[in-house]
């Protein structure tokens, strides 16, 4: 009898010490199971805010290119999102979401976000492939355009050396310019001090292209020290876009064809001294003959 009080005795003391164990088994089995799951939770709030700030950098890194795009609701939900990204990148930072739930929210909101920003870098990088073909056609058409510009300066230039080429070929050409010194009975004179006047002669080539009518031929006696010779300081032409004095004047009529001689005088009243002196024939705004003589004592 007391056998069995003794064997029931210790079989309840061990059944006592086996709840014990289980209970805390049980406790200590919770506690490690909050841990871990702690730990997994702050496992995935470490590895999100790692996305997280990298996603904010990539926001940093295209906020200069919110200039391309055409689309500003488009910009104002970017900025926007770019906000948030930042906001809850701050909470991550500060380890305020501590719960399960709240990572399974951040994550959710991170593929949102991440979504919305691979529509933001599509549409930027579509724009600036456009803007890169935009510039190609642009340097095509301003290539085609300098060369359209330098082939019409090189017509141009053509045109104008033609047109050059046809004036100076229309213009009147004075040959055989001579100039003989004269006593006062028209002889030619030998020495300085007879002269009385100086005859200027010269013929008027013939020229099918040159205007046909009345021309004013004007000549220019010039003395070895350069000047020229002029009777009146009015006795001016227009040359070159200026005034230039004129030593005598002559108006022919013109037909295109050969005038064998045109004789004009220069009435001597001033002092001659010996050397080279030089006549210029000018008409319609050009010089059409050169002629040389000298005096001598």
């Amino acid at each position: 009898m007391k056998n069995n009080k003794l064997i029931w005795g210790i079989m309840a003391g061990l059944s006592v010490a086996l709840i014990v164990v289980v209970v805390l088994f049980i406790v200590q089995s919770s506690k490690q199971s909050k841990q871990i799951e702690q730990l997994e939770v702050e496992k995935e709030r470490m590895e999100l805010e790692h996305e997280y700030a990298d996603l904010a950098e990539q926001y940093a890194l295209y906020e200069g290119q919110k200039m391309v795009l055409k689309n500003d609701s488009l910009i104002e939900r970017l900025e926007a999102e770019q906000i948030k990204v930042q906001r809850l990148y701050e909470e991550l930072k500060s380890e305020k979401a501590t719960s399960a739930k709240r990572i399974a929210e951040l994550r959710a909101e991170l593929e949102t976000l991440r979504g919305i920003m691979r529509v933001y870098v599509a549409q930027i990088d579509s724009l600036n492939q456009e803007n890169k073909n935009l510039r190609a056609e642009n340097r095509k058409v301003r290539k085609k355009y300098e060369d359209v510009s330098a082939r019409a300066e090189e017509l141009l230039n053509e045109r104008d050396s033609l047109s050059h080429k046809v004036t100076i070929a229309s213009k009147l050409d004075a040959v055989n310019v001579q100039v003989t010194p004269l006593r006062t009975n028209g002889k030619v004179a030998k020495k300085i001090k007879q002269i009385a006047k100086l005859e200027i002669s010269f013929s008027i080539a013939k020229n099918v292209t040159a205007s046909t009518g009345e021309k004013m031929i004007y000549a220019r006696v010039r003395k070895p020290d350069g000047d020229i010779m002029v009777k009146n300081e009015n006795n001016l032409f227009a040359f070159e876009n200026s005034e230039i004095p004129y030593s005598c004047a002559k108006m022919i009529e013109y037909a295109g064809e050969e005038i064998s001689e045109v004789v004009m005088y220069w009435d001597v009243d001033e002092y001659l001294y010996p050397g080279s002196y030089e006549v210029e024939i000018f008409a319609d705004n050009y010089v059409i003959g050169r002629g040389v003589f000298a005096l001598e004592k």
